[in-house]
């Protein structure tokens, strides 16, 4: 491939490109949030784009021939909200200097904290060209349009050999992760613990248990719009319960479920009969990885959450083999439940030297701070041992 024969575009909605064409850049193992029906229901029930602060401005590498070769998911945004990366006191630096650190351009999922590749590329293209081709390009959209910085979240590890090639700064984030050691039921799963965590589940699970709840499975593809009405009623409430407005609409939640039912699965607890509460898993079976994405509950029922968002979450990843339950950003308490610490990264590359400076400064001094973090997590693992079981 010939990079000086490509063209870079930019789209204003991913609805420009056809359906297939930007599928066929996701390998297998790409999950479900890069697919084109997944980033296209946030823009057509306008989660993002318009006055959310989230412009939609994909880039697209095509052929000589005109043929999509490569892309990014791309936002210009005009704040920090929904990204789980927190460059806050990057933005204060700057308005302090009386400098814009607004808008800066994102490449990422929307309000989704999931590792996954950012820079898409054709099997038929040459990967590490059009990679370079992709990185250069969002530099160059940042300098033309007076943009403060690009930031790129949670990339591939190989992608960020690329970034970081091209004068990237890496920054470290640590997830919570559940990992399938062949489990036959729950049982199993909590006998690995400790005598201290298997006794806190036990008691969290009975208190629960002590309220008459029962839970309801539902396949993506089994449930019905009134299910999806209550999850959402289910997910504002909490929302607005903490004094925040949830990023998605209930309109959202109903067309990912028409056009994506085989990666989402619902679980509804009841009392008496009657609905209280909701979570939803977003399932990758190619991958063998459930991420656990949002739950609420219209009735407060003391360690709810626990049970509706881990433990029947992990029961369900028991009886359907999954090896990866993905609990969502930050949490050390769901170490407590079975969870284990893992580091990820994000990349951002600063316009201004001067700032650049100080931020990988900051980098760097964050960096020594996470490695130590991270070691003292290592010390509470909740597992009596690591080893896998055979």
């Amino acid at each position: 491939m010939n990079p000086a024969s490509c063209q870079l575009r930019v789209i204003q909605s991913i609805s420009e490109i056809d359906e297939s064409n930007w599928n066929a850049l996701l390998s297998p193992d790409a999950g479900p949030f890069l697919k084109h029906e997944f980033l296209n229901a946030l823009e057509k029930t306008r989660c993002v784009g318009g006055n959310t602060g989230w412009q939609v401005t994909h880039l697209l590498v095509e052929n000589s021939n005109s043929e999509l070769i490569g892309a990014m998911p791309l936002y210009p945004k005009q704040h920090s909200y929904g990204e789980f990366v927190f460059d806050w006191a990057w933005a204060q630096a700057y308005e302090q200097n009386n400098l814009p650190y607004y808008p800066k351009a994102l490449s990422a999922i929307p309000f989704t904290p999931v590792r996954g590749p950012r820079l898409l590329v054709s099997s038929k293209a040459d990967k590490l060209a059009t990679q370079e081709i992709l990185v250069s390009g969002l530099k160059a959209l940042v300098s033309q349009n007076d943009l403060s910085s690009a930031h790129v979240l949670f990339p591939e590890d190989g992608e960020l050999l690329e970034l970081k090639k091209q004068g990237f700064m890496l920054r470290d984030s640590v997830q919570f992760h559940w990992h399938n050691q062949r489990y036959q039921d729950f049982e199993q799963f909590i006998s690995d613990l400790t005598m201290k965590r298997r006794k806190n589940i036990r008691r969290e699970r009975a208190e629960v248990a002590s309220n008459q709840m029962t839970y309801r499975h539902i396949a993506g593809a089994e449930a019905s719009s009134a299910d999806w009405s209550f999850f959402y009623r289910c997910y504002e409430n909490t929302y607005r319960e903490h004094h925040s407005s949830p990023y998605l609409t209930e309109d959202c939640f109903q067309l990912l479920g028409q056009v994506m039912p085989e990666n989402f699965h619902l679980i509804i607890a009841s009392q008496n009969e009657m609905p209280i509460a909701s979570s939803l898993l977003v399932v990758d079976r190619l991958t063998s990885t459930a991420y656990g994405r949002y739950w609420g509950a219209i009735e407060h029922i003391p360690c709810l959450h626990f049970e509706l968002a881990y433990y029947q979450s992990i029961e369900y990843c028991i009886k359907e083999g999954i090896q990866t339950f993905e609990g969502g950003a930050q949490g050390e308490h769901k170490m407590a439940r079975g969870f284990l610490p893992t580091t990820i990264q994000s990349a951002h590359w600063i316009a201004d030297p001067g700032f650049s400076a100080a931020v990988k400064r900051f980098l760097d001094r964050e960096h020594e701070g996470m490695v130590a973090y991270v070691d003292e997590l290592e010390q509470h693992i909740p597992l009596k041992s690591t080893k896998v079981r055979s």
